[in-house]
């Protein structure tokens, strides 16, 4: 759709001759609409007019119907025998009905002949164009509304006379008949009522559609056919479908080959309209489509436009069908409308577009205008900077209106606008109190042109209110108000009250309606006793009284009501003396269901739109209600009880019907309200109650298959007034105005609910007779009281409304004198501190006379509706130079929008808000008993000047007298040559702001200024005159100085600073504010600068202040060319923080609503909470609720969110500057919101969250623990979305003490694969916490279920504790180890390896639970499986350990780790090879790893350096040691992940005394070797029988060979015959004696010597005397028997004693050869590997005797190294 510019829109004249008829703009398409949707709209009006006007003829000829429906459908058969004399049809919805009518139109009565004539005269008229018709049906005033109609008018044919039909489509012709007394709104509730009982009755059988057609012809025939809902449904639904079909085949024929076809013009893209700056080019683009192709001409105001003419301005292009329009460098003349026409033989269109340029009026560089980013431009533009501006003024406007009831009052405004722009229609809207008013027969609204006016035909107090006139030219407008009041008509009966006022009908239903109205102000003299409600059917004049008996509160519930149909209402009021006049008619209402309403409104009705809805689905039967849910009593008086309630759920599609019954509470004796009809909308009034007494309610269902079960019973409702009658309003102060009125101000009632308003009475001083100043009641508490006498004393007194009644007069007021204030008072409606709607202004103007055109204050658009606002300067723009118009752009914007909306905005604000002039403002208030005039402004500066005209400012008066300041006067006086003039008035009016243009002053003429403030009490001492300023252009470039700077939140450390923006911006805009600041007492050198940085915002939080010190303070503003001039020095502030100061508080409520909280305690009774977000004022309340009461007030949020951020501010007026403020940020914003949520949802806090744990007999618990559960606290466990309760699989608890909640199971099976859910509720809060268990999560615990559930079986007999392990002991040992459980004596334990039993020596005694298995000196061939089981008659366990491959390499490396820390520190011995390094461990295994290191330096072992193992020592052996073997040795021992290291220092004297030890061992060592010696063969004893040959032999060595002797006891001894002695060779020695005899007995020594030793061996020769033979007895060499140094041979000996005992003497003593381990100290170590000559030498006896050299024992392999062989696998250990 085409967008027009707004100066275009509404109008109808514009460029008629070039528009083409079927494509015209959109406002003319729109407007052709309206005027075709009003004739149909017209027709079916005056058909249905006619259709009940039929309806009365044939009631009169005896022929009715019972339903709106019928009438229709008769309106149908009249209209066909308007049109065929001999046709006559009728429909009928039964066959009782089709009788009948078929009866009464057989006769054919003289009323349907009448009524034939007439629709026949209407056709006629209406088909001819008749517009003044004399056809008049009389309280007939249906109408169709507008967006019902959709369905085409069709006639029927005569040839389709005998064809069977469905339903015949009324045929609608007439005018539009406007009737009095209904409104639009009355006639759509009529079509709706009608509607819905047409379409219920006509399908209320349920069978089908009976239709039938009556044809009279020669023969009298009647033809009647019956079809049924399916026939009807499928039939309808081919004739769809077939239309469907012919509709496309249609379209595809139209398609084909178009481009072959001559077709018309026609624009598939429109141009669209542009709004741009001055200097910039714009384009129009449109494409358009035709054969032949189409030629295009651009037009601009219908003129055509000439490129040749203005070469460069205008380019046109038309390119494969795109065309194109550029104007370049646009200018303000441009502004017009411009429209592209295309034209072929086909015909012309045209489309329409606008150019809007805007034009700067201010001083830039133009350069600046071509750039598109001008937001971005520190030049912000403003509506009233470079945009095009409107200048709108009122003449002859009208004033304060009065009137009377009846009366016809008019207002009226002529509007002069400039520039005039051609063929501009502006927005004329009209406003009551805010409400925008639309013409009805009540209002009618005229424009001519020049002069708007306004006309109540017949006035009502309804009417009474502040009439606003708006006229908008686009987005800007202006206003001008004033106020009408309507007093009531003369009472037909003398003392009868006035009539009732706004009756409106409150929630209607089938069954009954509540109506409401307000009490009049005038009672006639005497109380009202009550009122009464009438009530009229839509349509008819009978007026029915529905009450018997007065009502006193004003809301009645009407009963007694016909479904569907509409109802009119008025309300009389009654006294002693009689009934007031009836009020005025309320709208009309439909006694239907709001459900049934809103479908009637989505689906059209089938009598007027041919429309029948048709459903296949048969209505269920049998099917008894059921009961019905959520009954509540939703309103309760001592009159009566409304009841509201929701249909059951199980009713089948059967319509139901309720009844309701009541009881006393306390007793269950129902009784049925509705005996005889059931009620059929789930609201019910419910009467004829005791007034006191408590009932309880219920509430049946019923239908044709019988009556449900009763609902649940309502709690007790105590049958009286919930409302209370107001107590009076206090503190009645009037205060003078103008001439002619006087402003009324008053407190509200204590604990006042749901007021109405106020009513005010005015009586002259002494008189007694009082008057009321309203007769509408007003909302606030401030009202101008107009029409009073001039110079007459007045007092006044006030009454509150509510729906209970009126209060009581408050008490009367000081009398006052009528007239004006200084200065004239208030201009009408121009209160400056007002306290309501818009109910209690009087009248508003723009234009003022008597005052300079710039000093006319600019209201805050609250203003207009809450009286108690006061009125801002900077809020409205205005079409007259007003202070502040360069400021800035986005705040002009912002207030441009708020005032557009503003009499829709808040029209509903409560009155209990309150926004006043400055919402930052500290009041300094002097606390008195009575209030006194304020004392005198001072500090006047300039903030502005210009050529005629010059800006004040000043501070507020340091004492305001007890009342708050409502305004100031400021004179001004010229100063010739330093001579005052007189002084002269600047404003008639009092300003509200403290600052002032005055303006028509003398350029270059100098002035002086003195100012005086106005309360309540008057007008205070003006202020003393102020420096003299000249009147002369301001040209700096930087800005003027801030305005308005003052202090609030002060405390010990920091204060705000607020202040307003410079009324000079200098040559740019405003970018900043810097702020200054210095003790009061310090120099002006010591200003020091706040901020570095200037600052966008017009307030300062400034801390670090030092306690106790006083501070002065400025601001200054800065642009792109500098820093400004600094504003006014602020009055001296000390940082304290007084007592009793509080601070806003933020509180989250159990309901989760965020509030501030602000409480003070030194309120006056003129105080006022006043907050602020951001020190702005609260424009928009939408978000929040601010509640007051006493001396808290709370800010809530309905909403908190990200658009609520910001510093939030409460001030209390009339207080010594009590103030605070909160900051909510992201953070806190989200503080609060989880707060809330918290709140508004508690939660019960978890300790835990639900867990699971097995139990230790496999039992599988799952348990969470809450903070803290009350008493009623509640658990609902829930699996896979079922609940399970306590039994034998799950046995729950709930512990409120510990909260403990907790179930257990038994057992887990497959199917408890799950989702387990323990839900929580406590009081109002509730938390659940859930636990998965699914897959190889569940697998898992019921697999450690299992595990659980067998351990704890095996653990009822013996069992183990601890595993089978291992540990190392000190000592080296591997020791295996467990710990078991649950023992006794009979138990028993068996240690395996290898599974082969391992046999130990003790028993087990179980000692501290612990069995151990020792294994000495562990190494590879002690690897394998061990294992251990215990056993006894209650069963056995068994534990396994694997010393294997990993296993037994960490078992080994902590063997060996021992080992290598049991080595001892590294030693030096001296051998005689050379010098051995030795350390000694534990015991030696292969694993241990041993390495040395000399100098750093791995040793290469050689035969000189060999290392080797010898037992437990480690030795390094260096063989034949010389000086380099000097140094630092490291023995090294890895056992597989450390390396262990001793250290010893072979050098120095170390080094030394080692060679020396090993040069004497060494010389030793020779001698030793070369020595004499005997190496064998001499016994130690020789026994041998007398006679016997003894032969001894033994080899001897030395070097030098060694010399021969031998002794007989001890004595020297030669051979001689006897005994014969040899030496041979030089080693073989022989003793010999042929016959030995008893003197050869004795002790033999040989000795043999060299010079490196003597040896000496034994030998004892022991003779036995022998009788009888002689044995000879030889010795080694020669055969002779010897003694066996073995055990063997020891053995032998001791038989052969025993067989010779006689012959042994008790003294000799067998010597037993053992092998002896020699003592590492004594003998030197050797080769593992293999043995040397050095290691097996047999140390010799050196005392004589001879001894036998033996080998040294190598150590045997085994596990026991004593030589002990154990038993298999007993030598293994020793168990513990």
């Amino acid at each position: 759709m085409m967008s027009l510019p707004f100066y275009q829109r509404h109008h109808e004249h514009y460029d008629r001759a070039y528009r083409h008829k079927a494509l015209s703009s959109t406002v003319s398409q729109y407007q052709k609409e309206t005027k075709s949707k009003s004739a149909v709209y017209a027709q079916g009006s005056a058909a249905y007019a006619r259709g009940s006007a039929a309806h009365r003829h044939s009631s009169a000829a005896g022929f009715s119907l019972d339903s709106s429906a019928a009438y229709s459908h008769g309106s149908t058969a009249y209209d066909h025998s308007a049109m065929q004399s001999k046709r006559s049809a009728a429909y009928s919805l039964d066959s009782q009905s089709l009788s009948t009518s078929s009866a009464a139109y057989s006769h054919g009565s003289e009323s349907i002949n009448k009524l034939a004539a007439a629709y026949r005269l209407g056709s006629e008229a209406y088909n001819f164009g008749l517009k003044n018709s004399n056809l008049m049906i009389e309280d007939q005033s249906y109408k169709m509304s507008p967006k019902a109609k959709r369905a085409k008018q069709s006639l029927i044919s005569e040839d389709k006379e005998n064809e069977a039909i469905d339903y015949s489509v009324p045929i609608f012709t007439g005018r539009e008949v406007n009737i009095s007394g209904i409104t639009d709104t009355e006639e759509e509730r009529i079509k709706e009522s009608a509607a819905y009982v047409a379409k219920r009755n006509l399908f209320a059988t349920g069978e089908g559609v009976s239709v039938s057609k009556v044809a009279k012809t020669t023969s009298e025939e009647e033809h009647h056919e019956k079809k049924s809902r399916k026939v009807a449904i499928r039939e309808s639904a081919e004739r769809v479908a077939m239309k469907k079909t012919l509709e496309e085949t249609q379209a595809f024929h139209k398609k084909l080959n178009q481009d072959k076809l001559l077709h018309p013009p026609e624009f598939i893209i429109e141009p669209r309209s542009h709004t741009i700056w001055e200097k910039e080019n714009v384009r129009f683009n449109c494409s358009v489509a035709g054969w032949p192709a189409p030629r295009v001409t651009w037009y601009k105001n219908n003129v055509p436009i000439d490129v040749q003419a203005h070469p460069g301005k205008y380019i046109i292009q038309s390119r494969y069908g795109l065309h194109s329009l550029e104007i370049t460098e646009c200018e303000f003349d441009d502004t017009a409308q411009y429209h592209a026409s295309a034209m072929n033989v086909k015909g012309e269109v045209s489309v329409y577009a606008s150019l809007v340029v805007k034009r700067y009026k201010g001083e830039i560089d133009a350069s600046l205008l071509h750039s598109r980013n001008l937001s971005l431009s520190p030049f912000a533009v403003t509506p009233h900077g470079y945009a095009s501006r409107f200048e709108i003024s009122f003449v002859d406007k009208f004033d304060v209106a009065f009137g009377r009831e009846g009366e016809t009052m008019s207002l009226g405004c002529t509007v002069v606008i400039n520039p005039d722009i051609k063929r501009f229609k502006p927005d004329i809207e009209w406003y009551r109190n805010g409400v925008l008013i639309t013409p009805s027969k009540w209002v009618q609204m005229q424009w001519s042109g020049e002069r708007a006016s306004l006309t109540l035909t017949h006035a009502n107090k309804e009417d009474e209110g502040l009439y606003t006139l708006r006229v908008a030219m686009g987005e800007y407008y202006e206003e001008y108000s004033g106020y009408v009041f309507v007093r009531d008509a003369d009472a037909e009966i003398p003392g009868a009250p006035g009539a009732p006022l706004d009756v409106q009908c409150l929630d209607a239903n089938k069954d009954y309606v509540i109506v409401s109205w307000k009490q009049p102000a005038v009672d006639g003299g005497n109380p009202i006793l009550g009122y009464f409600i009438d009530r009229c059917e839509v349509g008819t004049s009978h007026w029915t009284q529905c009450n018997e008996n007065p009502v006193k509160f004003a809301r009645f519930p009407v009963t007694g009501l016909i479904e569907g149909r509409s109802y009119i209402f008025r309300v009389r009021a009654v006294n002693k003396a009689g009934v007031s006049l009836p009020s005025r008619v309320s709208e009309p209402v439909a006694a239907l269901d709001p459900a049934d309403r809103a479908r009637l409104r989505s689906h059209p009705s089938a009598p007027w739109t041919g429309q029948i809805i048709v459903t296949e689905e048969e209505p269920a039967e049998g099917v008894v209600p059921g009961p019905p849910t959520d009954l509540q009593v939703i309103e309760a008086t001592k009159n009566y009880v409304v009841l509201s309630w929701k249909p059951p759920g199980q009713r089948g599609h059967e319509g139901i019907m309720y009844f309701v019954e009541k009881c006393v509470a306390g007793t269950e004796d129902w009784q049925r309200v509705n005996t005889e009809i059931p009620v059929k909308s789930p609201r019910f009034a419910v009467f004829d109650l005791s007034e006191g007494k408590s009932y309880c309610f219920r509430v049946r269902c019923c239908n044709s298959a019988g009556i449900g079960e009763p609902s649940e019973a309502t709690e007790a409702t105590v049958v009286d007034d919930k409302l209370d009658i107001p107590k009076a309003p206090g503190r009645i102060l009037p205060t003078r105005n103008t001439d002619t009125s006087v402003v009324v101000t008053w407190t509200e009632p204590p604990d006042a609910k749901e007021l109405v308003g106020y009513y005010i009475e005015s009586s002259v001083e002494g008189s007694g007779r009082w008057e009321p100043c309203n007769n509408n009641p007003v909302k606030g508490t401030r009202f101008i009281c107009h029409g009073l006498s001039n110079g007459e004393k007045y007092i006044f007194r006030v009454r509150a409304v509510n729906a209970a009644g009126l209060s009581e007069f408050s008490q009367e007021s000081e009398p006052i004198e009528v007239k004006a204030a200084i200065g004239g008072g208030l201009l009408h409606g121009v209160c400056p501190e007002l306290s309501g709607k818009a109910a209690g202004l009087t009248d508003r103007t723009t234009s003022w006379e008597g005052m300079h055109g710039a000093s006319q204050p600019i209201f805050d658009t609250d203003a207009l509706l809450k009286c108690n606002a006061k009125f801002n300067r900077e809020t409205l723009p205005s079409s007259c130079g007003k202070l502040g118009s360069t400021g800035d752009s986005n705040m002009r914007e912002m207030v441009k929008d708020l005032v557009r909306s503003a009499p829709q905005k808040f029209a509903a604000k409560q009155a209990s808000k309150s926004r006043p002039r400055d919402l930052l403002t500290v009041e300094k208030v002097t606390k008195k008993k009575y209030t006194a005039a304020p004392s005198p402004p001072y500090d006047i500066v300039v903030l502005e000047s210009v050529r005629d005209s010059m800006v004040l400012g000043w501070k507020q008066p340091e004492a305001i007298g007890g009342a708050e300041i409502t305004g100031y006067y400021v004179n001004y006086r010229e100063v010739v040559d330093g001579v005052p003039g007189k002084w002269k008035e600047a404003n008639i009016k009092a300003v509200t702001e403290r600052a002032y243009r005055i303006q028509n002053l003398k350029e270059n003429m100098v002035y002086q200024f003195q100012v005086a403030a106005a309360n309540l009490a008057g007008v205070g001492t003006p202020s003393k005159p102020s420096k003299p300023f000249k009147c002369e252009e301001w040209t700096i470039a930087v800005p003027g100085p801030p305005h308005d700077v003052k202090c609030t939140e002060v405390r010990k450390d920091s204060l705000v600073l607020l202040w307003k923006e410079p009324v000079y911006s200098g040559r740019s805009p405003i970018v900043g504010y810097y702020v200054d600041m210095k003790e009061t007492e310090a120099k002006e050198e010591h200003w020091r600068s706040v901020n570095e940085k200037p600052l966008q915002k017009k307030f300062l939080k400034i801390g670090g202040l030092t306690q106790g010190v006083s501070y002065v303070f400025r601001v200054r503003a800065t642009n792109q060319a500098g820093v400004g001039k600094p504003s006014d020095v602020t009055d001296a502030v000390v940082a304290e923080t007084r007592p009793g100061t509080k601070e806003v508080v933020v509180d989250v409520d159990d309901n989760g609503v965020i509030s501030l909280n602000f409480e003070c305690d030194q309120m006056s009774p003129d105080s006022k909470f006043i907050w602020s977000k951001n020190y702005e004022p609260i424009e928009d309340d939408s978000r929040l609720n601010i509640n007051t009461k006493g001396g808290k007030s709370k800010l809530s949020f309905k909403d908190l969110g990200e658009d609520d951020l910001g510093i939030y501010s409460c001030i209390v007026t009339d207080t010594d500057g009590v103030s605070s403020s909160y900051t909510i940020d992201e953070e806190e914003m989200k503080r609060l919101l989880a707060l809330s949520h918290e709140r508004q949802f508690p939660t019960v806090p978890l300790v835990s969250e639900l867990a699971v744990e097995i139990l230790e007999k496999g039992e599988v618990r799952f348990w969470l623990q809450a903070e803290k559960l009350s008493g009623n606290a509640k658990a609902n466990f829930v699996f896979n979305d079922k609940e399970i309760f306590n039994g034998e699989k799950y046995k729950m608890k709930v512990d409120q003490k510990t909260g403990l909640v907790e179930m257990i199971m038994d057992k887990l099976e497959e199917k408890d694969e799950g989702t387990y859910t323990f839900q929580l509720q406590d009081g109002k809060a509730t938390n659940q916490s859930s636990l998965v268990l699914i897959g190889d999560v569940f697998k898992k615990l019921r697999d450690e279920a299992d595990f659980q559930r067998k351990e704890w079986h095996r653990k009822q007999g013996p069992h183990f504790v601890d595993k089978l392990g291992w540990e190392v002991t000190d000592e080296c040992n591997v020791m295996l180890k467990c710990k078991v459980a649950n023992i006794k004596k009979e138990t028993h334990i068996v240690w395996y390896k290898d599974d082969r039993e391992i046999m130990v020596d003790e028993e087990h005694d179980f000692k501290d639970g612990v069995c151990t298995l020792l294994i000495s000196e562990f190494s590879k061939k002690d690897a394998g499986t061990y294992e251990v089981i215990l056993k006894d008659d209650r069963g056995k366990d068994s534990s396994e350990l694997k010393l294997k491959d990993t296993a037994f390499a960490d078992l080994m490396n902590e063997v060996c780790r021992r080992i290598a820390l049991s080595a001892t520190d590294l030693k030096i011995q001296s051998t005689a090879e050379g010098i051995r390094l030795y350390s000694y461990v534990t015991y030696y295994v292969e694993d241990l790893r041993v390495g040395w290191l000399h100098n750093d330096t791995q040793i290469k072992f050689t035969d000189r350096m060999r290392t080797g193992v010898t037992g437990e020592q480690i030795w390094l052996q260096i063989n034949e040691p010389t000086p380099q073997d000097k140094g630092r040795y490291i023995m090294e021992l890895f056992d597989g992940n450390t390396t262990h290291k001793k250290t010893v220092d072979l050098s120095g004297q170390a080094f030394d005394e080692a060679f020396a030890e090993f040069q004497r061992l060494k010389q030793a060592a020779i001698a030793e070797k070369n020595r004499a010696r005997v190496l064998g063969g001499l016994p130690d004893v020789v026994t041998i029988q007398e006679g016997k040959a003894l032969n001894l032999s033994c080899t001897v060595w030395g070097d030098p060979t060694p010399e021969v002797s031998w002794l007989k006891n001890e004595k020297s001894f030669v051979s001689d015959a006897n005994c014969i002695l040899k030496f041979e060779s030089g080693k073989n020695v022989s003793f010999s004696i042929s016959a030995v005899s008893t003197q050869d007995s004795g002790k033999y020594s040989i000795v043999v010597k060299n010079k490196y030793g003597t040896e000496t061996s034994d030998v004892t020769v022991i003779v036995m005397p022998v009788s009888g033979q002689t044995d000879t007895v030889q010795g080694h060499n020669q055969n002779n028997k010897t003694v066996s140094k073995k055990k063997k041979a020891m053995t032998a000996s001791k038989q052969k004693e025993g067989e010779k005992k006689d012959f042994i003497k008790p003294h000799v003593e067998e010597i037993i050869a053992t092998e002896e381990t020699p003592d590492p100290n004594e003998m030197p170590p050797v080769e593992k590997e293999k043995d040397t000559k050095s290691n097996q030498q047999a140390a010799k006896k050196t005392d004589g005797k001879a001894g036998v050299a033996e080998k040294v024992p190598q150590p045997t392999e085994g596990l026991d190294r004593q030589g002990k062989k154990p038993p298999e696998k007993a030598a293994l250990g020793k168990p513990h």
